[in-house]
């Protein structure tokens, strides 16, 4: 496979994840954080969504063919150095996007398993399921699900309902994710943990203060952030640190636009114009 030529603009990543018309999570999420931090998103669409701020109330995929179809071109042209996936829509799309990432073996990816939404609308069916297990995870860099989605894609006929979380994480780097970083917001603990397991166990454990409310497109965020890590050349422990302190502030800094969560300020660093002006 051919590369296209590397540029001196600022790195490019590659996002393959569904429209969110909010701009709280999916695709625009990816594209806010993404240009936050300083590089260059490109964007495949692998579904639709009609959905608010207090929930998904339909999900419509793109055709695998054309997914392929927005990917090739946009990879033939133009330089790529991080991948991150997010809600697939299909088995369909799952499988395809494992078959392009597959051409570019050196490019790391970042997969968010976007199984369900924060009111717990289900988005992902058990086809989808076994697709990212059997196609995607050994494509996979870095795998970021929360602990429902970790326990829920490590789940198997041998397996408790409820296994511990690192049970879940060697499970997983099991079938091929090389790291899963499994994020603590939904355990009921006094901070949030987030812990970063690769072939060997843990790697490390970060401590976050826990904020009130529920936030929409906190998982799109972090994983788009270690992308931008990685695709800066960043090693993965750094990525993964320096994200999560992003991700935090863009959390703590979070504004509610609408009638139900409340979304992150990718942009928080930047001075806002005062109201009625």
């Amino acid at each position: 496979m051919n590369h296209p030529t590397p540029w001196p603009g600022p790195p490019q990543v590659l996002s393959f994840a569904a429209s969110d018309p909010t701009s709280g999570a999916g695709l625009q999420a990816d594209l806010l954080t993404l240009a936050s931090l300083g590089c260059h998103p490109l964007t495949v669409v692998t579904a639709l969504t009609v959905q608010d701020t207090v929930g998904v109330a339909s999900v419509h995929p793109v055709a695998a063919g054309l997914l392929e179809r927005q990917a090739r071109v946009l990879l033939d042209d133009m330089p790529v150095a991080a991948f991150k996936v997010g809600l697939l829509g299909s088995a369909d799309n799952a499988r395809m996007v494992a078959k392009i990432v597959a051409d570019y073996p050196d490019i790391p990816l970042v997969l968010d398993p976007v199984l369900a939404s924060g009111r717990g609308d289900a988005l992902a069916d058990e086809e989808i399921i076994c697709a990212i297990r059997e196609e995607l995870l050994p494509r996979t860099t870095l795998l970021t699900p929360n602990a429902p989605e970790a326990r829920r894609l490590a789940k198997n006929a041998e397996a408790p309902d409820d296994p511990p979380l690192d049970a879940c994480a060697r499970r997983l780097t099991g079938l091929g994710a090389k790291y899963v970083l499994i994020t603590g917001a939904d355990e009921e603990t006094p901070e949030v943990i987030n812990t970063l397991y690769g072939p060997a166990g843990v790697v490390r454990a970060d401590r976050w203060q826990r904020l009130p409310g529920s936030y929409h497109g906190s998982g799109c965020t972090l994983a788009s952030a270690i992308a931008a890590g990685l695709a800066s050349g960043a090693a993965i422990e750094k990525a993964v640190r320096e994200a999560q302190a992003y991700t935090w502030r863009t959390l703590e800094q979070g504004f509610r636009s609408g009638q139900g969560q409340w979304i992150p300020d990718r942009f928080f660093s930047l001075p806002r114009p005062a109201h009625g002006r």
